[in-house]
């Protein structure tokens, strides 16, 4: 077989499994979303908060189609790199908004489907633009990867830093900001775990990859749950997170795995105008879930006392 040949059937089998990967993660999300809200408010990164979760049948679904999403993510990762990959699991944030509206019996919200769409437009046009070039199947060997690696980690303290001093939307952006950062930290990781089984099933487990997947996949879990349960909309804070994932990915797939990527000038002018676009469409979200939260609870005030106290709700 030729390697154009072999290539092609690589993203036959990809392509379609990071798509149905993206709708689980969706499906996830919005069910995630939703059973977050009938539950106690708990302090960030408490594990209490999966105990009085794993008994809500939503949540469950939410789980099995997390398994089932990071699986098919998995598949797609082991046949593709990264930059392909990753625009592709990026439409979550579509699939994620139309769950939500589904699951609240309310009809999709065109400001918020706007606001999704020019998000998914902006990051597939970045992603797409750095046109990927090879799949290296080791991990580089220069000190590249360590400058990186200190980013990621200040920029997560950081999120989590403004969601302990801040309130309201702005404590839900830094969660997400954290989040975000920890899924693209965990795409990167699966990457390397999923190259590893490829070549054989026990080589993860005597690699340290597979150990630190462990250790951030769950972390991030759980601070997507508190993001989830501290916003009052879905959409935003998942724009946040959808943006950041790949983007990170991106950033392991080039200074962590030798993949390359398009730095002509033409090239990052255009980077420079998706990513322009894709904080475009965040402050869209953030504006109409604004706008949405002061009106539901305009809404709220008018109500009977008896029957607002028990509503949930909050910023985001």
């Amino acid at each position: 077989m030729t390697v154009a040949a072999s290539t092609s059937a690589s993203l036959l089998l990809a392509v379609p499994a990071a798509v149905v990967g993206a709708a689980c993660m969706g499906l996830a999300s919005a069910a995630q979303e939703r059973a977050t809200k009938e539950v106690a408010v708990t302090r960030i990164l408490d594990p209490g908060l999966l105990r009085g979760l794993v008994r809500r049948p939503l949540w469950l679904i939410g789980m099995v189609a997390t398994g089932a999403g990071l699986a098919l993510q998995l598949i797609a990762l082991a046949f593709a790199p990264l930059l392909v990959v990753q625009p592709l699991l990026i439409t979550s944030l579509i699939f994620a908004g139309v769950f939500s509206a589904r699951l609240e019996r309310r009809a999709p919200d065109a400001v918020m489907v706007v606001g999704s769409l020019t998000c998914v437009a902006g990051l597939a046009s970045f992603l797409l633009l750095a046109r990927p070039s090879g799949d290296v199947d080791l991990l580089a060997t220069t000190p590249q990867p360590f400058p990186l690696a200190i980013a990621l980690i200040l920029l997560t303290l950081l999120g989590l830093g403004v969601s302990v001093v801040a309130h309201g939307s702005v404590r839900v952006l830094g969660l997400a900001v954290a989040t975000g950062v920890l899924y693209g930290m965990t795409a990167g990781l699966m990457k390397i775990v999923a190259v590893q089984a490829r070549a054989d099933l026990t080589e993860p487990f005597r690699n340290w990859a597979l150990y630190l997947v462990c250790l951030v996949g769950p972390l991030g879990f759980l601070l997507s749950q508190n993001t989830f349960q501290q916003g009052r909309f879905l959409t935003p804070a998942l724009a946040v997170i959808t943006a950041l994932d790949p983007l990170v990915g991106v950033g392991i797939g080039v200074w962590w795995m030798g993949e390359t990527a398009n730095t002509s000038p033409a090239a990052l002018a255009g980077e420079a105008v998706a990513g322009a676009v894709i904080i475009v469409g965040i402050v869209l979200l953030s504006g109409r879930a604004t706008k949405l939260s002061r009106q539901s609870g305009e809404l709220l005030g008018k109500e009977p006392r008896e029957q607002g106290a028990g509503r949930l709700g909050g910023d985001g």
